[in-house]
């Protein structure tokens, strides 16, 4: 079968379950319209999977306090990244130890700590990401060395505020997140 037949077929298909779901297309409905008449059940469809991107991240994430901790899954990002600016205006150094996080605000200082080879590195959030919806935070590729998973790509972490981000650095943030004025 050509692609076009298909595509008119399951065109066909879909408005012929439509029109069987309007109230007027059902017999009852046309000999008497003022009754009531049982909505019909809706269509058997298979489940979309779910999208495996992360939702887009608020423009001013959550305040923390020092000691908050989350437990989750790290990836690593490098090379093709390195020099590219990054969320919070700052050029990428693949060889820094510096991470990407949804949920912290930008200059929030966190302790990754890998779970299975009990390495830890601090690192400085500058940049937002990841973008999958399973991984809690992307780290550097001087900071995935350290915490020994460059081999793997990703590793179980635990993730613990050391310091909160400075009113300073956050205040930048928030400004670089405004629109620019129209004039």
């Amino acid at each position: 079968m050509k692609v076009t037949q298909v595509l008119v077929l399951s065109l066909l298909a879909a408005s012929a379950v439509v029109w069987a779901q309007t109230p007027a297309a059902t017999p009852a409905a046309a000999a008497a319209p003022d009754a009531k008449v049982a909505p019909a059940a809706p269509a058997a469809t298979p489940a979309a999977p779910a999208p495996a991107v992360a939702p887009a991240p608020a423009a001013m994430p959550a305040a923390t306090t020092a000691g908050d901790v989350t437990t989750g899954k790290a990836a690593w990002y490098g090379k093709k990244f390195n020099g590219r600016k990054t969320a919070s205006g700052q050029r990428f150094n693949s060889a820094a130890f510096t991470a990407a996080s949804n949920t912290l605000p930008f200059g929030t200082m966190v302790r990754v700590t890998n779970v299975k080879t009990k390495k830890s590195v601090t690192v400085r959030i500058n940049d937002r990401g990841p973008k999958q919806a399973d991984r809690i935070i992307d780290v550097s590729r001087a900071a995935a060395a350290k915490l020994g998973m460059l081999k793997s790509g990703t590793a179980e972490v635990e993730i613990k505020v050391v310091a909160p981000a400075r009113a300073k650095v956050a205040k930048k943030a928030k400004a670089a997140a405004k629109p620019a004025p129209k004039q």
